[in-house]
């Protein structure tokens, strides 16, 4: 934990990604307060660039590279938002991207990686595909494995959207972020921790992929095995260096069962006329199945992207 990313790091992020994404707002609905009896507060990540705070660690990881390293390009495996966020970083430097996709990732995030100018290899959607896949590329191009979370230039990153949102609206008591590998809840938990250190943080989690949950309870990683959810975004298990940071400094995780999500995607969607997809709503989705009383309170939600598949809708 010596490499641990400290508050410099995050405000040097910060200002290192600050021209290239967007400063997303924060929302409040009151018919959703009275349903949870709390002050909720939305930070709109799905209005970030790519449509996911995704955007916020892959640009810093690209940015932060020297022109030595970044000369060949960079690459990653990733089914979604990971993959569009890096070829836009790649894109914002100048440098070729490589993504390995899996066959079977939504078309419109296939789209979103194409159109971004990255070079796109398929794959089988099994682990060991995806990251054979990889290994081929990089010995092919040369270019830089940028890994979607378990990085600490992506979780300083992904820590920006805390940092935003504590600027925004102090004096939080909880803030909530999904957690599936574990860049955006180990980033928030870092953020709060040094800037907000009497918010709790809490991370939210679907049950047909809860591998947070019971890695959190355990204290040892314990991955997911044949995730089943919705929240596509979610079916990521924890690596070693977010779990660390989890471990030690998040609250608490809850977890919440598909029925619950898909409702509260289409609440929000009716209730504050905004676009989210199903992993964003998870931790709505907690409080409204009462699996946490936050009876009371003032509580930041990182509402984590907008990327819905429209040829899967839940509704």
């Amino acid at each position: 934990m010596s490499d641990i990313p400290t508050l410099i790091d995050i405000q040097s992020a910060a200002e290192r990604i600050e021209k290239h994404i967007h400063r997303t707002p924060v929302l409040t609905n009151s018919a959703i307060d009275t349903m949870v009896d709390a002050n909720l507060y939305f930070k709109c990540e799905n209005f970030q660039k790519v449509g996911a705070f995704k955007a916020r660690g892959a640009l810093n990881a690209v940015l932060g590279l020297t022109e030595e390293e970044v000369s060949k390009g960079v690459a990653t495996h990733s089914s979604g938002n990971h993959a569009a966020a890096l070829a836009l970083a790649a894109r914002s430097r100048g440098v070729p991207a490589y993504i390995v996709m899996p066959d079977n990732a939504p078309r419109v995030k296939k789209e979103a990686v194409s159109a971004y100018g990255a070079e796109i290899t398929y794959c089988t959607p099994t682990l060991k595909d995806r990251e054979d896949s990889l290994a081929k590329v990089v010995e092919r191009t040369g270019a830089v494995f940028i890994p979607p979370f378990n990085d600490y230039r992506i979780i300083t990153g992904q820590a920006t959207a805390a940092l935003e949102l504590f600027e925004q609206v102090p004096d939080l008591d909880i803030v909530m972020a999904p957690v599936g590998g574990g860049g955006l809840l180990s980033g928030t938990a870092l953020s709060a921790l040094y800037i907000s250190p009497s918010t709790s943080v809490i991370g939210a989690e679907p049950e047909g992929a809860d591998d947070a949950w019971h890695s959190f309870r355990a204290g040892k990683i314990i991955p997911s095995e044949k995730p089943d959810t919705i929240a596509d975004g979610l079916l990521t298990s924890l690596g070693d260096l977010t779990f660390e940071i989890i471990k030690r400094y998040v609250d608490d995780i809850v977890t919440i069962d598909d029925e619950v999500i898909i409702s509260t995607t289409r609440l929000i969607m009716e209730r504050m006329k905004i676009v989210v997809e199903p992993s964003a709503a998870v931790p709505l989705a907690t409080l409204l199945g009462k699996r946490l009383n936050v009876s009371g309170k003032r509580v930041g939600i990182i509402l984590s992207g907008g990327n819905i598949d429209l040829d899967n809708f839940p509704f």
